[in-house]
């Protein structure tokens, strides 16, 4: 069995679903990822002005959901999830492209444009090439 591990949480003045834009290019506020003290070793190499893929644990969606109207517009065509974007999935896996404004040795890296709500898990980092 597969088993993920969490290796920080998001904080973000986003705290409720409505207030989340659908993409980070929809004027996504900055916000801050903990990362948990037993990782921050890990990202020491991490610098402002670099882009990262951010991970994270879409913990609050519906994993029961196949289908969906994208961007939750009744109009559009019911579409399977597999070819949206949705966080609405059998595994709520977020996927984020975030520029690093800053980087504190406690474990804190504060990036621009991030679409998620506070306390979303965090499940790995890796650099965008």
């Amino acid at each position: 069995m597969a088993q993920l591990k969490f290796i920080g949480v998001i904080h973000s003045v986003l705290k409720n679903l409505e207030d989340c834009p659908k993409l980070e290019t929809e004027d996504a506020p900055e916000a801050e990822i903990e990362i948990y003290s037993e990782f921050v070793s890990g990202i020491k190499d991490i610098k402002p002005g670099s882009f990262l893929l951010l991970f994270t644990w879409l913990h609050l969606a519906n994993r029961a959901i196949l289908t969906t109207h994208p961007r939750n517009n009744p109009k559009s065509p019911l579409t399977g999830v597999f070819s949206t974007r949705s966080p609405d999935r059998p595994n709520p896996v977020g996927i984020h492209n975030v520029k690093v404004i800053s980087v504190a040795k406690k474990g804190f890296i504060k990036v621009s444009g991030l679409e998620v709500l506070d306390k979303t898990p965090v499940i790995d980092i890796k650099p965008a090439l």
